[in-house]
This record gives C-alpha cells, structure tokens and sequence, in this order.
C-alpha cells in the first residue's frame, strides 16, 4: 500500500503536541491496516519532510512506536510494521516449530554454530556449576514467516550427552533427549529481562549493536533432579508476548 501523506504540523506549539501527533498519525495507519505487516515505512528523511520537523523528532516517535512493539527496524535496512506477536508460553512443553504452528505461522530454525568449550561464568552460574565442567553450546537461529526473531543458546553439560553433535540439531532437542538418552524435562527456572543484544546475537538478528532484546534464561531438570541444559533465548521484543498459562506445562 502507499504511504498517506499526513497533515503538516509544523505549526504545533510544543514539541510534544508534535510528536503525539506523528506518533498517533503513524499508529493509525498501522493499526487500521492501511500499512501491512512488514511494509517498509519510508526514510527518516522522508517523514521528517512529510510531517515539516526535525529527523530527531521522526527517530523518537519511530523508537517510541518500537518500544510498543508496532515497527522494528533492522540495521541499515530502515523501519518496518511488525507483524502481530507470538504468544509464548515458557512453561508449555511444546517444542518452538509446534508452538508457531499452532498459531498458523511457518517456523525455520537454523544451526548457526557449535562448540565445546568449558563452562565460563555465566553458564557456570545459570547451571549451578562450581567445578571446571565441559559444555556444548548449540547457537541456533530461528525464524516466523521468514523474518529472523530468535537467536538461542542451549548449553549442555557435556557428560550427560554423549555424540550428541553427530545428530540433527536443527531438529526439537527435547525430543532428541528423550528419544536417544531417555531424559525428560520435569522442571524447569526461568529468568526474563529486557537488555541489549549481544554482538553476535545483534548481527544474526539484523539488530544494531546494544539494539534491546527480550533474554530468556531456562534452566532444565531431567527426571532424576539433575541440571541437564539451559537455554539462553534472545527475542526480538516486537515478535513476541509472554503468557503464562500454568495448564499448559502440567
């Protein structure tokens, strides 16, 4: 669809009625449709020149509406209309393609690197481990309609799986841990915190660097009590919304 162009409100008396007015202006066309999902909004320079004002106040209602999960914009790339949210349940057992197919999206996921190192701190400290401990890290990217949202970190003590990276990692690893080692996830911890990507999460993402993410930390027990992994997931913070439903984890 085009762009409407809207009034001029370079006449406004405060800036702040200015940029309530371009920010209503631009939420309207979003939320009646008029721009759809992932349409490209024009230029900071081009809205600064349909709505007569600064660049400065263009880039601070675009980060306001960014803030409330209406556009995300990707790096040197500009600004796009989100498309609507995935409800993510942490404490459902359903495996992430199952998850966006339930909602009649399409998911991909994508094996970014692996690598055996031994526990630095912060795996270290998310798994209770107080001795030098091998893990394997799986870095996967994972993707809803086409559009990367999700970078993940799983973190596996090492002794529990055996060649596990001779497998198909691309695949649901709790089925994978279920179906070659017999583990089963009865309890899981979860932390959630809004920070700033990463590097390397930031360049899988197309974020700009220190750009905010959505960080999930999910520490996994198996049957017999055991830490066996954690999960460190990094959300695009448009793409997603958290909604606990305790039935869904029983």
């Amino acid at each position: 669809m085009r762009f409407r162009s809207p009034l001029p409100v370079a006449n406004a008396p405060l800036e702040k009625t200015q940029l309530g007015n371009i920010k209503n202006t631009l939420r309207e066309q979003i939320c009646s449709g008029m721009l759809d999902d992932r349409q490209k909004l024009p230029s900071e320079r081009e809205l600064s020149e349909l709505f007569n004002t600064t660049r400065i106040t263009i880039k601070d209602a675009l980060v306001s509406l960014e803030t409330e999960g209406l556009i995300y914009r990707e790096e040197r790339r500009g600004w796009f209309v989100s498309p609507a949210r995935i409800h993510y349940n942490p404490l459902s057992r359903c495996h992430f393609h199952q998850m966006i197919r339930e909602q009649h999206r399409i998911a991909e996921t994508k094996l970014v690197a692996v690598r055996s190192v031994m526990a630095s701190r912060e795996y270290a400290r998310a798994m209770d481990i107080d001795r030098i401990t091998p893990i394997h890290i799986i870095e996967r990217l994972r993707s809803i309609d086409g559009r990367a949202v999700l970078f993940v970190e799983n973190c596996l003590i090492a002794q529990w799986f055996p060649k596990i990276l001779e497998e198909n990692l691309t695949a649901s690893l709790t089925h994978l841990y279920q179906q070659k080692y017999g583990y089963i996830t009865t309890r899981s911890r979860f932390e959630v915190i809004p920070t700033a990507a990463p590097l390397h999460v930031a360049k899988a993402l197309n974020l700009a660097a220190g750009q905010s993410v959505m960080k999930i930390c999910r520490v996994n027990y198996k049957q017999d009590g055991e830490i066996m992994d954690c999960e460190f997931e990094y959300w695009r913070p448009d793409s997603v919304l958290i909604r606990i439903d305790s039935c869904d984890g029983e």
